[in-house]
């Protein structure tokens, strides 16, 4: 049944998407924008892409976009869906169509101009609204009422939504975490629970996608729960699951004020050493930096525990700003009952206070004291250099030619010169 309701959306009245919809919506074929957008329309909150859905067929959809001097690109065209550039903006449009066969990523459909059972055949209610032109709501699924109560619920049987494509089981927690409020919808809940085995099917790449968004958004910490509470997260991890970590880590990015980060959150909830960071790696795909991130963050995060600002400073320098800052987080988050002293959000902030100069002898110093090149030389320029750190970064001449002599003296007197 279609709600009177109207969206009052700027984008849909001027701009790149009022044009698209203009270009689809003649000569007997209608378009609508659908899915995200409208929600989060709805929601009050930022919308990303625009999806748009048409019952014109996708050749008729290039057609009218080359006659437009409109870019096209077929990025789905056998699944119906075709992109347009407009103003630098992509939009996907996709036929009208019904899954006349699904197993998983490659159903196997049929084109029609059916707006009802396009709408059936989505995954969540809330997912499945579109909205024409002219503000008008269309609503096949009772996602109005579920996007007023914040409830993520599956369209028809959560049963046989899951088993069409079980990265559903996925994107239920997900979309609940950023969109839902409360415990998750109970019968969609215990389907997902019912099918967890099917998640083994899944592509590592696709595992990895869902994942990364759902550490993100504001209520992973309820939905990762639910999610370990059901047995669903250690097939995908592999690994021992931190809750408490995990929600310490949001609490520890807060007070640094951090924009939420991925990997980050990632290691908090499965990394305790670098083993886990690897395994990770392997089981999600993730990427050379993400896997490089993670084992970096396992590696002696306890060393942050005992570590005054003098040793912070020295690890900052080691670590680079990025590195010792995951890290020190990662350190924060598993302080266990010490996660409340002032000194860890002290550290966090250390960055912002203080730039490591670089070290300032060179080759040519030693040289000059009579060190040969080669091994030796790089030798006792790590000798120099650990001792000019020890002294708290000394920039001053006399300094520095007092570390310099010190580690050429060193070097000699082992007859290693």
């Amino acid at each position: 049944m279609t709600d009177a309701r109207v969206l009052d959306a700027p984008w849909l009245r001027s701009g790149p998407a009022a044009r698209v919809l203009a270009l689809l919506n003649c000569d007997g074929e209608e378009a609508r924008v659908v899915g995200g957008a409208v929600r989060n329309a709805l929601l009050g909150i930022p919308i990303g892409d625009i999806d748009i859905a048409t019952t014109a067929l996708p050749t008729e959809v290039v057609r009218r976009a080359k006659a437009a001097s409109i870019k096209s690109v077929p990025t789905g065209i056998d699944h119906g869906t075709v992109t347009l550039v407009l103003e630098g903006h992509p939009f996907e449009v996709t036929t009208l169509r019904l899954d006349t066969e699904t197993f998983g990523r490659k159903a196997k459909v049929e084109f029609g101009r059916d707006w009802v059972g396009d709408a059936h055949r989505r995954d969540f209610t809330m997912n499945a609204l579109s909205v024409s032109a002219d503000g008008i709501i269309h609503d096949y699924v009772g996602g109005l009422a579920d996007i007023a109560a914040r409830r993520v619920r599956f369209i028809g049987d959560p049963a046989q939504r899951i088993a069409e494509d079980y990265l559903r089981i996925l994107r239920f927690f997900r979309i609940h975490a950023a969109f839902g409020h409360g415990e998750p919808d109970r019968d969609g809940y215990l389907a997902c629970i019912a099918a967890r085995a099917g998640l083994a099917t899944l592509s590592a790449e696709r595992v990895r996608m869902e994942m990364l968004k759902l550490v993100v958004t504001d209520g992973a910490v309820g939905a990762i729960t639910a999610m370990t509470d059901g047995g669903l997260l250690t097939s995908i991890l592999g690994g021992v699951v931190y809750l408490g970590p995990f929600a310490a880590m949001i609490e520890a990015e807060r007070q640094s004020a951090l924009p939420p980060h991925p990997i980050r959150r990632l290691a908090a909830l499965a990394v305790a050493v670098t083993e886990d960071a690897r395994r990770l790696g392997t089981r999600l795909k993730l990427s050379n930096a993400e896997t490089k991130a993670l084992d970096s963050m396992g590696h002696r995060w306890w060393r942050f525990a005992s570590a005054d600002e003098a040793r912070a400073r020295r690890l900052l320098y080691r670590l680079g700003e990025a590195n010792y800052r995951d890290r020190l987080l990662l350190g924060w988050a598993r302080a266990g009952r010490d996660r409340s002293d002032p000194r860890w959000c002290d550290l966090a902030l250390l960055p912002q206070r203080f730039t490591p100069p670089k070290f300032p002898l060179k080759a040519a110093d030693f040289i000059a004291r009579g060190i040969a090149e080669g091994p030796l030389l790089g030798h006792v320029l790590t000798l120099a250099e650990d001792a000019w750190l020890a002294a708290d970064f000394p920039l001053d001449e006399p300094r520095l030619h007092a570390i310099a002599d010190q580690a050429a003296a060193r070097i000699h007197r082992d007859g290693r010169s």
